[in-house]
């Protein structure tokens, strides 16, 4: 198997995408982080000291999802159509569970632009909350499903 960000001396590079076909692509990826009651409650009831907890977040994953190709070294700096994010409250474990969908037209795929975003929410819903609760844990982050490009589609 050949890695392609390895060229023939076996020195990273960003891959040629040049080649290939425009196409829609779109990726959705998910994770969870689990919180303490006392925190849980605090973000659902609005209590957290440092504001919007949830909204905040929202605002970090497409921040995270447009920044992508900053912060991951051979991704390509892509222009995005569309970044979703949803926010689901499991009050039973007690925990959030956190969506991004990212969407472009373009020559390569966008699972790395939703994984960082669910990446960088979940970061700031622990940030926010760190003084409630120091044992958060954040888990679970994985691409649930994508669409376009050759590889063609992948559904967990």
């Amino acid at each position: 198997m050949n890695l392609t960000h390895l060229d023939e001396n076996n020195k990273p590079k960003m891959v040629d995408v040049s080649s290939k076909e425009d196409t829609t692509r779109v990726a959705v990826a998910s994770g969870i982080i689990e919180v303490t009651p006392d925190a849980y409650n605090a973000v659902v009831n609005n209590m957290a000291k440092k504001g919007p907890v949830l909204q905040t977040a929202v605002i970090a994953s497409i921040q995270g999802a447009k920044q992508t190709s900053t912060l991951i070294p051979m991704c390509h700096p892509l222009m995005l159509s569309s970044i979703k994010t949803d926010i689901e409250e499991l009050p039973d474990i007690p925990a959030f569970k956190l969506t991004v969908t990212a969407k472009l037209k373009g020559q390569t795929g966008v699972e790395m632009e939703a994984l960082t975003g669910v990446s960088v929410g979940l970061l700031t819903i622990y940030d926010m909350l760190k003084a409630i609760d120091k044992g958060m844990i954040i888990k679970n982050i994985q691409l649930e499903k994508k669409s376009g490009g050759k590889s063609g589609d992948f559904r967990r």
